[in-house]
């Protein structure tokens, strides 16, 4: 395999794991959104977490497809 189709390859499956953590994170958002304050504090506070976790993997993923364009 050349590097070029590996680089492709690696960068489709980041922006594939990327897309997927971004749109956890969004259902988390979207889920404290609808609950409000039907949600208890603990609820709200795993919510922001997985959010933030989600978010975090999805920075992570985009960082290593960037950082594979540069080289």
């Amino acid at each position: 395999m050349t590097d070029d189709l590996k680089k492709a390859v690696e960068n489709t499956k980041d922006a594939a794991h990327e897309l997927e953590h971004r749109t956890k994170a969004g259902f988390e958002h979207a889920k404290r959104d609808i609950a409000g304050d039907a949600m208890t504090t603990g609820d709200k506070v795993k919510s922001f977490v997985n959010e933030d976790v989600e978010k975090t993997k999805a920075d992570i993923d985009e960082a290593k497809r960037k950082l594979r364009e540069k080289t």
